[in-house]
């Protein structure tokens, strides 16, 4: 019985290891989501302002006014690299903490193998013993019969 306590014990940590990394999981895969999402805020944000600057060209623009747009978008795409590169890191966390939580999955199944297992082996203990109560007792009736 006490083995089955431990396997029990072993089972339920395996289930809080896993179901703490799925929730690791979930936040990495929505800070990945949330990335995208910026990375592709930006990129439509760029693309607006060189419509602009494209615009601005066609209907004529001081030197200056050149100078602020081409500044802007030299800002804009560097923003865009590093949007790209948070992208890059959510993606390779997300990679990381799914590989954590299929190696408690895994640990929790074998777990709950070894547990099934155990209360199968018990059963069938149970059973051999109720059968040799069962069997000793139909000896006896047996004996008492004759005896009688």
């Amino acid at each position: 019985m006490a083995q089955t306590s431990a396997l029990d014990t072993l089972l339920d940590l395996a289930q809080r290891a896993t179901d703490d990394a799925a929730k690791r999981l979930g936040a990495a895969l929505q800070a990945v989501e949330d990335a995208k999402q910026k990375a592709q805020m930006l990129d439509g944000y760029r693309d607006d302002y060189a419509a602009k600057l494209d615009m601005a060209q066609q209907n004529g623009i001081t030197p200056q006014a050149y100078q602020n747009f081409i500044a802007f978008m030299a800002k804009l795409d560097a923003a865009i690299k590093g949007q790209r590169e948070i992208v890059k890191h959510a993606e390779a966390r997300a990679a990381m903490e799914k590989k954590a939580w299929q190696e408690c999955e895994r640990k929790r199944l074998s777990y709950r193998t070894l547990s099934t297992r155990a209360a199968e082996q018990a059963l069938k203990l149970e059973n051999k013993r109720d059968q040799k109560l069962m069997d000793e007792h139909a000896a006896r009736q047996a004996y008492y019969r004759r005896e009688g």
